[in-house]
């Protein structure tokens, strides 16, 4: 059956034999079943880029504390942030070009290139002897970790219709978790002579360097994925389409009629002249740098004493609760976000999680009151109920970022939502910060203070990303 679709589609000129993007549609096109296989790399391969990312941020406070660099406590948070934004400055700087290598030469080169630079940079900030060093690495990992733009385009690329969706999904259910579970395995594995000291000795290697265990950890899961992934198939089409009816063809051979419009609608028009493409980005900039944000302050204000408005947790303390919160999100999207998007559609999925989280936000200051089991059972509750809100935001517009744009422009518009969505990242955890530091040190102030003032600023940017769900400002690309 096969031989004789192939035969069928080289008389009508609709695939190329030496095409791996032809291969993978003519796999598409005979496949049944659900895709397990291609759900697992995709996951696996978002997840290894992710973990790193906001691994940091349990031990961070300590870590700026053992550099003496900060000659305050107070100032801790500020130094803090210089060294979380370091890696999204670098992505910022280097997704565009991510993007326009994975149009021209394939995805899995650039994926290859991510998950190698993982096992490299993640283990040498590990081994960061002062301040400097653990910027320098940290701003490297991200110059070289452009694989998100490019495995979101694959995704889309190797899946069937019905499960592109699915795809997306997993694209960022796995960023999602690798953002709470990477800071769980920081909580857990930080300073291991210390927590675990039947099992690390202080002369050892990890006493040495009480942060490299959980740098080493997901360097030696990247390493694995790099290896999985050099069996990966490329997907990008290495011919030139005749004409747009040629393109359209090649789109019907993977049964995508949703391609075939977006391709026509946008054949003689740039990315930027896109506006349902730039519209999402720029809601997707927001709901980035309000999430970047939130996860540097999360952990400052969990590590910070309680005097200063903070909860007094350990990093094995921080750990535990994004465990819990990166289990809830995995159960969530995979058992209700899929339905919640085909019912309402990516647009309203984002609204409403964007509306309820101002509300959850608005009660953290509340908490740091508590104590004891109210104390955990709260906290746990919140940080659930926070990471599945923002994790289906982020969906949805990824969902809509890719509807915008045909394929052969799908990497270099992930590259400018990257580049986008880094550039605020990188903002996020300087202002974070800054803002912490500076509310550490109004206890006493009159309005909004300590703390409060820091989830207030938060909320701030939240109920600027939702404003901007309403049209006339972002828009769908009609079907």
């Amino acid at each position: 059956m096969a031989e004789e679709y192939r035969e069928c589609l080289l008389e009508n000129n609709k695939y190329h034999e030496d095409c791996p993007g032809c291969k993978v549609d003519r796999m598409k096109s005979l496949r049944r079943g659900f895709p397990f296989w291609e759900l697992f790399t995709v996951w696996i391969i978002v997840l290894c880029t992710a973990l790193p990312i906001s691994s940091l941020f349990p031990f961070l406070y300590f870590m700026i504390d053992d550099f003496d660099i900060a000659k305050k406590e107070e100032d801790i948070g500020f130094y803090a942030g210089f060294v979380g934004c370091s890696f999204m400055l670098g992505r910022a700087l280097t997704s565009v070009i991510w993007g326009i290598v994975a149009d021209r030469y394939g995805r899995k080169p650039v994926i290859l290139i991510g998950t190698a630079s993982v096992v490299v940079f993640n283990t040498l900030f590990g081994l960061s002897l002062n301040f400097w060093m653990a910027i320098i690495t940290r701003f490297c990992l991200g110059s070289f970790n452009g694989l998100l733009g490019p495995i979101k385009a694959y995704a889309v690329e190797t899946f069937r219709d019905e499960y592109q969706g699915l795809a997306l999904s997993a694209v960022s259910t796995a960023w999602g978790i690798g953002l709470i579970i990477g800071p769980a395995i920081g909580g857990f594995l930080a300073q291991p002579a210390k927590q675990y000291p039947s099992l690390f000795s202080h002369d050892s290697i990890f006493g040495r360097f009480p942060y490299f265990l959980p740098c080493f950890a997901i360097s030696i899961f990247a390493f694995l994925v790099t290896l999985i992934t050099l069996w990966i198939p490329e997907t990008l089409h290495n011919h030139k389409f005749d004409d747009e009816q040629s393109y359209d063809d090649v789109k019907v051979l993977s049964h995508d009629p949703e391609s075939n419009e977006v391709a026509e609608r946008n054949e003689k028009s740039s990315l930027l002249n896109n506006w349902p493409l730039i519209s999402s980005i720029i809601v997707y900039c927001i709901f980035s740098l309000h999430d970047m944000a939130y996860s540097e302050i999360f952990s400052l204000w969990a590590n910070s004493p309680r005097k200063y408005g903070g909860l007094g947790y350990t990093t094995a303390d921080v750990g535990s609760v994004l465990a819990i919160s990166g289990f809830g999100l995995l159960i969530f999207q995979l058992s209700l976000y899929s339905y919640a998007e085909r019912l309402l559609g990516p647009i309203i999925v984002t609204r409403i999680s964007g509306s309820l989280a101002l509300v959850l936000l608005s009660t953290y200051p509340l908490i740091a009151k508590l104590s004891g089991v109210a104390l955990t059972l709260t906290l746990n509750s919140a940080s659930v109920a926070k990471t599945v809100l923002s994790t289906s935001a982020i969906t949805g517009l990824f969902i809509l970022q890719n509807r915008a744009v045909r394929q052969d422009q799908r990497g270099a518009a992930n590259g400018i939502a990257m580049t986008g969505m880094s550039f605020f990242k990188a903002i996020g955890p300087a202002a974070a910060g800054i803002i912490f530091s500076w509310s550490e040190k109004r206890q006493d102030a009159s309005f909004l203070p300590g703390t409060q003032m820091v989830f207030f600023i938060l909320n701030v940017v939240l109920a600027l990303g939702v404003l901007m769900t309403f049209k006339p400002f972002l828009a769908e690309t009609q079907h």
